[in-house]
Parts: structure tokens; sequence; C-alpha cells
């Protein structure tokens, strides 16, 4: 039986680039931003729903969702985070599970999901065990405005709507500090990977 694992972590703390170690490692890779993606597609059941609670605003010229827009109402506004959370987090769930199922199927016995907001989804609870990968503040944000290409204040916009350090840190199983080198982030990857197969903890 294929055994689910959690990813998560905040916002530039280079859960992505941990979760391209873990596939090296042998672990098939669910990517819940991009399942968020395909709940999401023109036509979706996903879709109606956000555009109900959201109104048409949401929508390109085509009918596919904006997610620029969309964002830039949720990130600033908690309550509309959380609306937008109550719709999508469903849909994310189910598809997880389905997809999840498939590739039990074809033989995984291990698969990371890949998960931003792996607890306020409650994707948590479909886990056996939960990683998280951490990283100091002023990094997070040096990162979040290179790799989308905003300023300081648009970045930390988006690290205080989610949730802090400590919750990751006494909520996860294993943690993964990325705030040094890409061995270091390598050798704590691997060391994570061992204590799961031996059923013991990372140190």
């Amino acid at each position: 039986m294929a055994r689910l694992i959690g990813l998560t972590g905040q916002t530039g703390a280079g859960k992505s680039h941990a979760a391209a170690l873990f596939a090296q490692e042998g672990f098939a890779v669910l990517d819940c931003d991009r399942i968020a993606r395909q709940v999401t597609q023109d036509g979706s059941g996903c879709l109606a729903a956000l555009t109900e609670a959201f109104s048409p605003e949401i929508l390109n010229p085509d009918g596919s969702l904006n997610r620029r827009r969309l964002g830039g109402m949720v990130f600033s506004d908690p309550a509309l985070l959380e609306r937008l959370n109550q719709v999508i987090f469903p849909f994310i769930r189910a598809e997880i599970d389905r997809q999840a199922a498939r590739l039990a199927e074809e033989g995984a016995s291990w698969i990371l999901l890949d998960a931003p907001t792996l607890f306020e989804s409650g994707a948590d609870r479909q886990c056996e065990a939960v990683i998280a990968v951490t990283a100091p503040e002023g990094l997070r944000k040096a990162r979040i405005m290179a790799r989308d290409s905003i300023s300081g204040e648009a970045a930390s916009t988006r690290m205080k709507a989610q949730l802090s350090e400590g919750f990751f840190r006494t909520h996860a199983d294993y943690l993964i500090e990325n705030s040094s080198t890409e061995e270091e982030l390598r050798r704590q990857v691997s060391q994570t990977v061992a204590a799961l197969r031996g059923g013991g903890s990372a140190g």
C-alpha cells in the first residue's frame, strides 16, 4: 500500500526544491499547485463555485480564471482568503485522493504531497506524516521577490497571509531547514527519507 507523506512550509522556504530532491530519492510527487490549476479549469465545478463566491470579476475575457486578480483580492483580506479556502479545498482533497490512488495502482510505494496549504486545506489528515521546510524570514522574502518579480511589500503581504514558522515547527513530524547550501539541503532530505523508511525520527 502506498504511503502518502505531506510536504509543506512557508512561501520562499524552498519547498519545491526539496520536493525535487525527494523525487530523486524515489518518491512520486503530487504537486498541489498543479492540482489547484486542474480543478479550476474552464468549465469545472470548482470554477463555477469560485465565480459564484467572488463574482465574474475573477474571470478573464475567455472565461478562464484570472489567478493574479483573485490572489490580489484574497491575500490582503483574511475573510476573503477563508472564503476561497472553503470553496476550493474540498475539490483539491478529492483530486488528491484520485491521483494518489492512481499512483498507487501504478506501483508507487511512497507518494509526496507537495502542498503549501497542507494544514489549511485539511489535507494533512490524508497523510501518514508531515515534513515542513523552513528558512529565515529575510531569506524567504528575497527568494519570493526574485521568483515572482514582485515588490518587497507584495512579498510581505503574501508571507503574512500564511501560518507562522512556529506553527510548522510544532505541527510537522519532520523539519528541514533550508538556509544554507544545496549540499546541506540534500543531506537533510536524505536523512528524512532514511528516517521515514526506517520508521524513526529525523535528527
